[in-house]
């Protein structure tokens, strides 16, 4: 028993130093990561070196948030983290001296040394260890996959059949090059998302967050559902900023959770509601999700173009999203949310400045500058803007957490996306993709339908327990190549993958958003993300579209975008009301129908051909008919109530 309680002394002491340096290496590492990020603004490196700094930072301050479990692994969870730290400052010492001989050199000609074959192996393992403590196995299953395929690919059977990879040879492409783990998804992470992920916890520590979210209630408070509108709203404002789904639940959906509650929408109906509005801010510009950032290095455009492009289909979204809230809500009776309100304009207008940070973002996004260089900026306008009042005012101790939270929250981001360039490697080196392009387009018959019907159950497949940005690159690499050969454009084919990537967020069995949504709201997790799914029904629509209809993505004259959105949005209005069964009363299965087909139709015909316009004519006479008939329906209810109060208590008419 005395021993028994010296060794439980010990390790108490020993968890106590470790609970007191972690927080202290954090921060110090913290501070010093946002220092290179800026200093790598003013005086670029070496490819290969800014990528292999920023990625070992990621690394070590995602073990020190992350650290082994004691009660898994006891008293040696502390020399594991001890190991792994170690090992990922000593690869980033490899490459801080290595990085002259590693961008000189020649691939396939220059020797790989021993040294250079241990640090990838290690480099592989610690990004691998990363990977399963922030996200799971599931893409660390998948990593695996890839990795063993590239040994063993000369067995493969049939066309996945390919020469495989000698150890040197796979060290050399993984992690001595610009082709895999230190390629275009590091980089990625290196020139934007960091900087993006900055901003948003800066603008959401001075108060930014709390002013949407009060101003989405104030704006729909009233109405009936209100508050499940307001979770609409400031879920969109804020997936504008943050740009990813689970974050966006997380902040948005404990304020907004608990006031559906109150409003009388059950734990799944809440749940499903902010899972589903916090999903779209992937979606959503100027921010939108480290998928966007990829997307632009993968199709070499400026970001602030795929931003513009993405603008049509996420107000898309949000007004199937919204539509479907409120005409839920009415059937079923909701109330308004009229003590939730906000009381006054004074309350949200004292706080409007801190408007100004977002608008500069947009701003400076919409005049051609960088995207890096916007994000700086409005970074740095947030700093200036909540000086403004004292309640938004920046303490020291708020400094220190909003350094915390900013690279805690880049680490997650950066180590994932880095990881995936291992997928993208193996996947181009080996042919992969254009032989599973192949594959594709013969399963498909070679029709566009077949291949749009296959490749949207891939994507939702593959979202399933992955990240965003991890399905998207993957289904970019796998599927775009087979849209484009059908004739689809590439931007539409690259769109039309990440759109259905993001709606595996809340799609069944594996629904991470509505998982995180069901937890804030205490209700189950499968039925949360069922009612999610039959919500985000209407959206599903809108990346066909894109494949059709490349002026959803901005590229036509001002006037064919403008008719283009308009008829999305009204194809959208007619879907919801089909799905739900409702406006301005029930519907009955005619209608439903009637709503339905004519929608569809006009999203899947393109702006301004003949089967556009036919499909226009079919929807606006079912909205007419809808229209009469509500007036009419409300025309008998008032007769009946005329006719109920001129009656007498026994029944006979005065």
């Amino acid at each position: 028993m005395a021993l028994a309680g010296a060794s439980s002394t010990v390790q108490d002491r020993e968890e106590g130093s470790h609970n007191t340096v972690r927080p202290i290496l954090r921060l110090v590492l913290g501070i010093g990561w946002i220092a290179f990020q800026v200093d790598v603004l003013f005086q670029p490196q070496a490819p290969m070196l800014e990528r292999a700094v920023h990625l070992t930072l990621a690394a070590t301050i995602l073990f020190l948030w992350f650290p082994a479990r004691s009660e898994r692994f006891g008293q040696l969870s502390g020399v594991l983290d001890v190991l792994v730290l170690s090992s990922a400052l000593g690869v980033g010492a490899y490459y801080a001296l290595s990085a002259r001989r590693l961008a000189e050199r020649m691939e396939g000609v220059d020797p790989v040394f021993a040294v250079d074959i241990l640090v990838g192996i290690l480099l592989v393992a610690l990004l691998l260890e990363a990977v399963r403590r922030v996200v799971g196995w599931s893409l660390v299953t998948v990593l695996v996959a890839f990795l063993a395929y590239a040994s063993v690919g000369q067995w493969a059977p049939g066309w996945l059949r390919f020469s495989g990879f000698g150890l040197q040879e796979a060290i050399e492409i993984l992690s001595m090059s610009l082709n895999g783990i230190l390629g275009i998804t590091t980089a990625t992470s290196v020139q934007f998302v960091f900087y993006f992920i900055l901003f948003g916890a800066i603008y959401a520590a001075i108060g930014g967050g709390q002013l949407i979210i009060d101003a989405g209630l104030r704006f729909t408070g009233a109405r009936a559902g209100g508050a499940a509108q307001a979770a609409v709203v400031s879920s969109s404002l804020m997936g504008s900023i943050t740009g990813s789904a689970v974050a966006n639940v997380s902040g948005t959906g404990v304020f907004t959770i608990p006031l559906m509650r109150r409003a009388g929408h059950s734990p799944e109906s809440a749940g499903a509601i902010e899972a589903v509005a916090s999903t779209g801010g992937q979606l959503m510009p100027p921010v939108m999700g480290a998928a966007a950032f990829v997307m632009a290095e993968m199709l070499q455009v400026e970001y602030g173009r795929i931003a513009l492009a993405a603008l049509i289909p996420a107000l898309a979204f949000y007004v199937a999203v919204f539509a479907s809230v409120d005409l839920g809500a009415r059937k079923s009776g909701i109330a308004a949310s009229v003590d939730e309100v906000p009381q006054g304009r004074e309350s949200i207008m004292k706080r409007a400045y801190l408007l100004i940070p977002p608008v500069v973002l947009v701003g400076m996004l919409a005049s051609g500058y960088s995207a890096t260089y916007a994000a700086v900026i409005a970074s740095l306008s947030c700093l200036i803007v909540c000086n403004f009042r004292k309640q938004s005012r920046l303490s020291w101790k708020m400094l220190v957490s909003l350094a915390e939270n900013a690279t805690r929250q880049a680490s997650q981001v950066a180590v994932p996306i880095a990881a995936i360039g291992i997928i993208i490697a193996v996947a181009i080196q080996s042919n992969l993709a254009l032989k599973f392009s192949s594959e594709l387009m013969a399963a498909s018959g070679g029709t566009t339908l077949g291949a749009l019907g296959l490749i949207i159950v891939g994507c939702l497949v593959m979202g399933m327990g992955l990240p965003t940005v991890a399905a998207y690159i993957i289904g970019a690499i796998l599927f775009a190549p087979a849209l484009i050969r059908l004739g689809i454009p590439e931007m539409s084919a690259h769109f039309f993958v990440m759109y259905y990537c993001v709606l595996s967020m809340v799609t069944p069995p594996v629904a991470l958003a509505s998982y995180t949504a069901a937890g804030i709201a205490g209700g189950g997790t499968l039925r949360t993300s069922i009612y999610a799914f039959r919500l985000s029904l209407v959206s599903f629509l809108i990346p066909v579209a894109l494949a059709f209809d490349p002026v959803l993505l901005g590229e036509g004259s001002l006037a064919w975008v403008t008719a283009a959105f308009a008829s999305l949005v009204a194809a959208t209005l007619a879907w919801a009301a089909a799905v739900v069964g409702y406006w301005n009363g029930a519907l009955r299965v005619g209608e439903r129908l009637w709503c339905g087909t004519s929608g569809a139709a006009v999203v899947l015909a393109p702006t301004g051909t003949a089967e556009w316009l036919g499909s226009l004519a079919a929807l606006a006479a079912a909205w007419l008919w809808l229209v009469v008939r509500s007036r009419e329906d409300r025309g008998i209810s008032a007769q009946v109530s005329v006719a109920g109060h001129s009656a007498s208590p026994d029944g006979r008419r005065k």
